[in-house]
């Protein structure tokens, strides 16, 4: 046994029970720990759920990385710059009432009430939602989908939107349109979805994440219009091994984004990882394939975009869908998304500058879909039989969600842009795009050291 006076931690418990009022950290933690075991916590879930949040966290960081890597390089930094910032803005937006209006208590299924404004009454019980996790952890996951969502939209605008505009529209998109969509679809009550609304599911973000930021990102296009010199004079990825980097920490925090949204550590939680997997897996080889038969050659960019799109596309059904369904959903979405990226763009010639739309919005609108023809409840009790497994109805409410969603994020998010643009204005002049966004709005270059 050790003597006492070399136990630093029954010290600290002798020392907090002689001042009161003060308790040991590590104490209150696993009473806590504890006492909610006994309320219906799980400490396995909860656990699960806060590495998932960590792993959504990261999936902002690889954005940066793969968006980066394809600009010009006297944008790098703009991009990185662009995608923290919304680490740092949206997450404050979240706490102060982001989280309130999406999960708080329904305002007729259209939005969520202001109740939880500050995060307050959202404390370490279990509730409604995840019922075995503290509320807080589930706050903190959401929050992560909700960071990430407007940062999908650089994509749309990258190279020549000004910053401070960049930041406001942001916050009024994630206010006026991610809350709003996020409440309608997984919010109790919400109209759309299957707590209590019209029956359409998504699984991860399909609808929330993708559909929305796709079409932010068309919207976006149509209103800053095209870089100077496109195409012909655009030149390719600056830095393709930083983008595959970036790649790489996307597919790693889409096992968090996707498997993490079984909100447990269960079966459906390894159904929707390894479903994950195998369409991201099939998304990039398709697209390589259609690469090699059209240029001649697989390509790294199209690899990346094609696993890309397999990864946005399987987000709805992920927890829904078999490993079959995940390997046609991956396929399809090969092949749908790199014919909206090449055959779509060159015939409409609109600056998509890292194809946002094209993967992101044609990809979650495939995926969504798809729930409805594969979805099976042999993988989820808890969620809906498609097309092939006798339920035809299904299609159509997703497909009804698919365009309610689509129509109200295009029309609200050209709206935010040109009211942006009025009062801030939206485009960098023509000499600071030629010169670079790193340079012109941040005063930094990407790289300073000499070849």
């Amino acid at each position: 046994m050790k003597k006492p006076g070399h136990d630093w931690r029954w010290m600290g418990v002798v020392v907090a029970g002689l001042i009161p009022g003060v308790t040991l950290a590590g104490e209150t933690a696993i009473g806590a720990v504890t006492a909610a075991s006994g309320n219906g916590i799980n400490p396995a879930d909860t656990v699960w759920v806060l590495l998932s949040a960590a792993l959504v966290m990261l999936m902002t960081p690889g954005l940066a990385f793969f968006y980066g890597g394809l600009v010009r390089r006297k944008n790098i930094l703009s991009v990185l710059m662009q995608c923290f910032m919304m680490l740092c803005v949206v997450s404050l937006q979240w706490v102060f009432c982001g989280y309130s209006l999406s999960f708080g208590p329904d305002l007729s299924g259209i939005i969520g009430s202001l109740d939880w404004v500050g995060l307050r009454g959202v404390g370490m019980e279990p509730f409604d939602y995840a019922p075995t996790i503290p509320h807080t952890a589930f706050s903190l996951f959401q929050m992560m989908f909700a960071v990430i969502t407007p940062a999908l939209i650089i994509g749309a605008f990258a190279e020549r939107m000004r910053f401070s505009a960049f930041v406001v529209f942001s916050l009024l998109w994630t206010t006026l349109v991610y809350d709003p969509v996020a409440h309608w679809v997984w919010g109790k009550g919400g109209f759309l979805g299957a707590l209590g609304g019209m029956g359409a599911v998504d699984f991860a973000g399909g609808i929330v994440v993708h559909i929305n930021a796709g079409m932010a990102a068309l919207a976006a296009v149509i209103v800053l219009g095209k870089r100077k010199g496109f195409p012909d004079a655009i030149s390719p990825p600056h830095n393709l091994p930083v983008a595959v980097l970036g790649a790489g920490l996307l597919w790693f925090g889409w096992f968090g984004f996707n498997a993490g949204s079984a909100l447990a550590a269960n079966h459906v939680a390894v159904s929707a990882f390894m479903a994950t997997h195998i369409a991201g897996a099939m998304g990039g080889l398709i697209w390589s394939l259609l690469d090699w038969l059209k240029f001649g050659k697989p390509t790294t960019l199209g690899m990346i975009t094609g696993a890309v799109a397999g990864l946005a596309a399987v987000t709805p059904g992920a927890g829904y869908v078999a490993i079959s369904g995940a390997i046609w959903i991956g396929l399809f979405s090969g092949i749908i998304c790199w014919l909206a990226v090449t055959a779509l763009k060159s015939k409409y010639q609109y600056d998509d500058s890292l194809d946002a739309f094209g993967v992101h919005g044609v990809g979650g609108i495939w995926g969504t879909l798809a729930v409805g023809i594969w979805g099976t409840k042999m993988v989820n009790a808890a969620g809906v039989d498609g097309l092939f497994y006798g339920n035809p109805h299904q299609l159509w409410i997703q497909a009804k969600a698919v365009g309610i969603t689509m129509i109200y994020s295009f029309v609200m998010s050209l709206v935010l842009f040109k009211i942006v643009d009025f009062v801030l204005g939206l485009r960098v002049k023509e000499n600071e795009e030629a010169i670079g966004l790193d340079l012109t709005q941040h005063r930094e270059a990407g790289y300073t050291l000499l070849d």
